[in-house]
């Protein structure tokens, strides 16, 4: 669903003009589509309706408040991976019977947290961080869930940075190591097995590295019940791309019928743990143009975001396609732009070699800033966190208001005069 439509040569958002967003709330500005963030949960989860099933939203693709309650009120679970995102899903009203603790370095407060909080099930990613567990569970009088992150090997076939799957990434245990650890968690007085976990990477756009996986951990889950450990549930993570510029991920009835094929009979709880697919293409990042550098070799938009309000192209090199928010009838001025950033970097920019008719004051829009964006924001060169708008039909709400400078030195400190 495009919540993002040209209406009388402006963009929009459902039935709110971006325009009249930045004149009201001032740019930068992420801007997210409330009918938009449904239809992509629904639409997930309907794939999955004949199978028993949860639907974990990773909080850390976009830990906002109100997203998080609008996810909770739609039937979501989370897949959190700090102490700070468990008080963030409990704040927005999410049950922490549908939590998973995913993460490899969880440290035992967070492990506290977590067990008072009575969530699902833990995402284990080491034998270490399992005695760790077991000695805290032990220290509170209590049984910790678990699931084993398991690592198949299996070439996500994505950008490094966010293939979790291999290996040689941090993520996870050895697919060889896995049923010894399984065992020795058996043995555990305070750890009680319900599942396995994998998860191996983002930004997927084939099929078969899902189904890959699936096979080996399906493997792993019947030779654990040889040995006698039954597996409730099945967390398959989650790491369904979306479409940035030309990329063709698979439908989620797709991805679902394929997944419910490979499961079979099996009596087991299917777990996932979609963020992008969910709200990448859901929010946009409202800029404006401060100036227009013409140099010998190239053409510069200079605008008022920054690597520090979208991170992803200058982390990633990643892609977002930009878009005027007022189409001009007179395209003949259109020129190449780099699309960059005020911040004192030369790898803040958010776009490359842009064909756009730009005039200084223009806005534009970055395109698929849902996941990743605000999550990754920074206040580098003390700079402002940019305001986020909810467009509720014809309704914006303010869902987070911009930092004033004064927020952001607030907790420091001078020393004392001698």
């Amino acid at each position: 669903m495009n919540s993002f439509t040209q209406k009388n040569d402006t963009l929009h958002a459902e039935n709110v003009a971006l325009n009249q967003i930045a004149s009201e709330f001032g740019t930068p500005c992420y801007v997210y589509s409330k009918s938009a963030l449904t239809h992509a949960f629904e639409r997930f989860s309907a794939g999955f309706a004949a199978a028993n099933h949860l639907v974990c939203f990773a909080v850390k693709s976009n830990p906002s408040l109100a997203i998080l309650n609008l996810f909770a009120t739609l039937g979501a679970g989370f897949d959190i991976v700090s102490g700070g995102e468990l008080a963030r899903v409990l704040a927005a009203g999410g049950d922490p019977k549908k939590i998973v603790f995913s993460g490899v370095g969880k440290s035992a407060v967070e492990m506290q947290a977590a067990l008072n909080a009575g969530i699902f099930c833990f995402n284990v990613e080491s034998a270490s961080e399992l005695n760790r567990l077991n000695k805290v569970a032990s220290d509170m009088g209590k049984i910790a869930p678990v699931s084993l992150r398991v690592n198949p090997n299996v070439d996500a076939k994505t950008h490094p940075y966010i293939s979790t799957g291999l290996k040689n990434n941090k993520f996870g245990v050895a697919y060889e190591d896995a049923l010894s650890i399984y065992q020795q968690a058996a043995a555990m007085s305070n750890i009680a097995i319900h599942g396995v976990d994998c998860h191996i990477g983002s930004q997927i756009t084939e099929l078969s590295p899902f189904l890959d996986a699936f096979d080996r951990v399906l493997l792993l889950v019947d030779a654990l019940e040889e040995h006698g450990i039954h597996i409730q549930h099945i967390d398959l993570g989650g790491g369904i791309g979306i479409c940035y510029s030309d990329e063709t991920p698979p439908e989620f009835n797709a991805y679902a019928a394929a997944m419910l094929a490979k499961l079979g009979k099996r009596n087991v709880k299917l777990v996932f743990e979609p963020g992008r697919a969910l709200v990448g293409n859901a929010g946009v990042l409202l800029t404006k143009v401060e100036y227009i550098k013409h140099t010998e070799s190239k053409n510069f938009a200079i605008v008022d975001a920054a690597m520090n309000d979208l991170m992803r192209p200058a982390l990633y090199d990643a892609y977002h396609d930009i878009k005027t928010v007022q189409t001009r009838s007179d395209q003949s001025s259109a020129l190449t732009y780099e699309i960059v950033g005020p911040v004192c970097e030369s790898g803040d920019f958010l776009g490359h070699d842009r064909k756009l008719a730009l005039a200084e004051g223009d806005l534009l829009a970055i395109m698929s800033a849902g996941a990743y964006g605000m999550s990754m924001a920074s206040n580098y060169n003390t700079r402002p966190r940019a305001v986020e708008i909810m467009v509720d039909g014809s309704q914006c709400h303010v869902i987070r208001k911009r930092e004033r400078i004064a927020d952001l030195f607030a907790l420091e400190a001078v020393l004392p005069k001698p």
